[in-house]
C-alpha cells in the first residue's frame, strides 16, 4: 500500500498537455485501443471544469449529433493523451461552467477573451 501511494505522488505530468482553463476551446488527441489496434481520436469542445491536485483532470463538453451533449474527462498526467491544442480562450466569470449543460445553440456561446 505504501509503494502505491509513493508511486501516485511521483506521477509525472504529461508534457504534451498544457495548462487549460475553464472556457478554453480545445482539441484533445487521445489514444484509443480497440483489441490489438491503436488509433488517435480527436475530441473537440469547451473545457467546463479543471480539477487540480494529485489526480488533476479537465472535462471537455461538446454537442454531438442530434443536439446531444457529450462530456469527457482527461487526466493531465495520462500517457494516453497525445496532444492538446488550445483553439481559443473565452471570457468566463466562474470556475465551473455547468450552466452550459442546459443551453443549446447561440445561448451556449462564450465570448472570446481580448488579448
Amino acid at each position: 500500500m505504501h509503494n502505491l501511494l509513493l508511486s501516485l505522488h511521483q506521477r509525472e505530468p504529461n508534457p504534451d498537455v498544457p495548462m487549460v482553463e475553464a472556457g478554453d476551446s480545445v482539441r484533445v488527441h487521445s489514444l484509443i485501443v480497440e483489441g490489438e489496434k491503436e488509433r488517435v481520436q480527436v475530441f473537440q469542445g469547451v473545457v467546463i471544469r479543471v480539477r487540480k491536485g494529485l489526480n488533476a483532470n479537465f472535462t471537455v463538453r461538446r454537442i454531438a449529433s442530434h443536439g446531444i451533449g457529450v462530456e469527457r474527462t482527461f487526466l493531465f498526467s495520462s500517457p494516453r493523451v497525445e496532444k492538446v491544442e488550445i483553439l481559443r480562450h473565452s471570457k468566463v466569470r466562474r470556475a465551473r461552467l455547468y450552466f452550459l449543460r442546459g443551453r443549446t445553440g447561440k445561448a451556449a456561446r462564450l465570448r472570446e477573451r481580448q488579448a
